[in-house]
């Protein structure tokens, strides 16, 4: 599979369970990449929906996306603080074209004083059907969103007091 290297510019591309592109962010750069790992960071890239609409990201972020588990973690740094929004995904994969990962439509945002809100439980339950999500699959994806509730509650990972400030510090080194 291979790793993206630390300082090169990557595409994130998130799908559908049926396979469908959902988005695509043209320029991350890889601040970390490993087997397991890979912390990006970008500013104003462009995103493209599946529609062919087209959007520019509004504020610096760091991306966070783990091989084992199955979600993934964007921090959006902001004048009042740092928001994240969480993806309740599969683990990412690295096919030296993007970091790829399948969106599973639940999300969690958070909030810069780390209260929080589960999003799109409707959107899951229509899609969980459309799509035929195998039971299996609607077991860990629930089991996910309770393991990312108490990442957030104990303010581990990309959550933990300093981990935004350091990563994005690191980045900022690439854009100068």
């Amino acid at each position: 599979m291979g790793v993206p290297m630390e300082g090169d510019r990557v595409q994130i591309h998130s799908y559908k369970h049926n396979g469908k592109i959902h988005r695509v962010w043209e320029e991350t750069t890889v601040l970390k990449g490993t087997q397991g790992l890979v912390i990006g960071g970008n500013d104003r890239t462009v995103v493209t929906e599946s529609d062919g609409r087209t959007w520019i990201t509004r504020e610096p972020a760091i991306c966070y996306f783990h091989s084992r588990n199955w979600f993934n973690i964007i921090a959006m740094i902001r004048e009042d603080g740092v928001y994240y929004y969480c993806n309740i995904s599969s683990p990412f994969i690295w096919d030296n074209e993007a970091v790829k990962y399948i969106d599973y439509d639940l999300d969690i945002k958070v909030f810069p004083d780390m209260t929080f809100i589960l999003l799109d439980e409707d959107e899951y339950d229509r899609h969980r059907v459309e799509m035929k999500y195998p039971e299996v699959i609607d077991h860990i994806l629930k089991e996910n969103v309770d393991k990312l509730i108490r990442w957030i509650r104990q303010r581990k990972g990309p959550f933990a007091p300093d981990f935004i400030d350091i990563w994005y510090e690191r980045y900022l080194t690439y854009r100068q």
